[in-house]
């Protein structure tokens, strides 16, 4: 059963029947269809309707805004500007398709050698509920712009915005089986991957799904990208403004109510400064001003399900039975609510160090020297972003060399723009989505060579 209910009231909205096996093999053998039609669009038409999704994104903001908060409980100032990037990552790549996927000369001393970017076919992506429509609009667009035809299998507690999704596909002119949201339960996600159409799969989740997927793309052999999850370093050198460094790092872990892949998680700080940056630290935390989602003066609010912050309550109180120490916060949730806390962290094997706190909850790791913090921070199963808090530039990047991770951002929290490759290394996955890199992960890279004819 896939049921919309709001985090914040427990209200719920509506609930739907997953499909079956026939209805899906009918939106797959739609999809087929459709694939042959769309692959051989040309490319100035897909761009022009993409331009138009991006419009309609727009007129529309405030209610795509308030379903994403009523649905996952995301602040309401956040949930639009999700839905803003999303109409800037649909102007970026309208403006750069062209050049992305231009045939590219190679010098082969032959008579003609060249690359082409070719559609595959079908890309199905499983789809997390914690950014309900950038997760969808970063992987499908750069799809559909290549000439695939993209099928949504999109995390079972947001199906409102699932739906809202493919109509606003379908206004925007893309047809109604360019865009197809399949309301699948999990046992069926195997029929969708072995099917013919489906030429590739991308999943943005868990580790967990991640390696079922994986294990699925392989046994069928479709090309997948793995977006999986992080334990993202914040690196706090000590010649770093404390106060400045301290106010990002609050905003690091509390954007999304702390559900966020490359939210920073391991606050790793040099020892000349970590009393006062603890210090620093609690008092951004103090700030927070809590409340309704859709209040514009909330800072946080609600988490997206029970089940969610009742794990990371166990996960706190299973760090605490160590060395750790609880430094502001609380341990227990309440409901969906659970506290911003902040943990002082010294048992490496602990939950707060090696596994993923899906929520407010920030490590603060105490490092000798700068040698030991970059050692703490790649001391982790995962790999998708860190960042270096310093004034000295030229050493950040040195530093930077040495993180085994899949983004490092200087000075700055990570985050995904369109410009730059988005991905993981270890645990956090493989492949990229973003720029020049995420529209070619899923097309065929033909190369062609021909000589005169002797």
């Amino acid at each position: 059963m896939f049921e919309s209910r709001n985090p914040f009231t427990q209200e719920i909205y509506a609930s739907f029947c997953p499909i079956g096996k026939k209805e899906l093999e009918v939106k797959l053998q739609k999809a087929q269809q459709t694939f042959q039609e769309w692959r051989f669009t040309p490319l100035a038409e897909r761009i022009k309707l993409v331009k138009l999704l991006s419009q309609k994104l727009l007129q529309n903001k405030e209610q795509y805004a308030e379903l994403i908060s009523k649905e996952m409980g995301k602040i309401i100032k956040e949930a639009r500007a999700e839905i803003e990037k999303c109409a800037w990552l649909c102007e970026y790549y309208a403006q750069h398709a062209e050049s992305f996927l231009s045939d590219e000369c190679i010098n082969t001393g032959s008579y003609k050698s060249y690359i082409r970017y070719e559609a595959l076919g079908g890309v199905l992506g499983i789809m997390p509920w914690n950014f309900p429509f950038w997760q969808v609009f970063r992987f499908a667009i750069p799809t559909l712009l290549t000439g695939n035809v993209v099928l949504l299998k999109h995390a079972p507690n947001v199906p409102l915005c699932s739906i809202e999704l493919e109509k606003l596909f379908q206004k925007a002119g893309l047809g109604k089986e360019v865009f197809q949201n399949l309301m699948i339960e999990t046992d069926l996600v195997e029929e969708a991957i072995a099917s013919p159409i489906v030429q590739a799969v991308t999943l943005t989740g868990s580790e967990k799904a991640g390696r079922a997927v994986a294990s699925l793309a392989g046994k069928y052999l479709k090309k997948s990208v793995m977006e999986l999850g992080g334990s993202d370093a914040f690196i706090v050198l000590a010649d770093t403004d404390i106060e400045l460094t301290a106010q990002n790092a609050c905003t690091a872990r509390i954007i999304n109510n702390g559900q966020s892949c490359i939210a920073a998680k391991r606050f790793i700080v040099l020892k000349e400064v970590y009393e006062h940056f603890l210090e620093a630290l609690v008092e951004n935390f103090k700030k927070l001003r809590k409340g309704n989602p859709l209040d514009q003066a909330s800072d946080y609010s609600c988490l997206a399900r029970v089940d969610l912050a009742e794990n990371l309550s166990r996960q706190v109180k299973e760090s605490l039975k160590t060395t750790n120490k609880l430094i502001y916060g609380k341990i227990e949730n309440q409901g969906t609510f659970f506290e911003p806390t902040i943990l002082q962290v010294s048992d490496y094997d602990s939950p707060a160090f090696r596994e993923e706190l899906f929520g407010a909850v920030a490590s603060v790791i105490c490092a000798k020297d700068e040698k030991e913090a970059i050692e703490l921070a790649n001391r982790s199963s995962y790999g998708l972003g860190a960042s270096i808090w310093t004034k000295d530039l030229e050493k950040a990047q040195t530093l930077s060399k040495h993180l085994e991770a899949g983004s490092v951002y200087v000075n700055s929290i990570v985050k995904s723009m369109p410009q730059l490759p988005f991905g993981g290394v270890k645990n956090s996955g493989y492949g990229r989505e973003l720029s020049v890199a995420g529209i070619r992960e899923f097309t065929n890279i033909k190369s062609i060579l021909i000589e005169k004819q002797l």
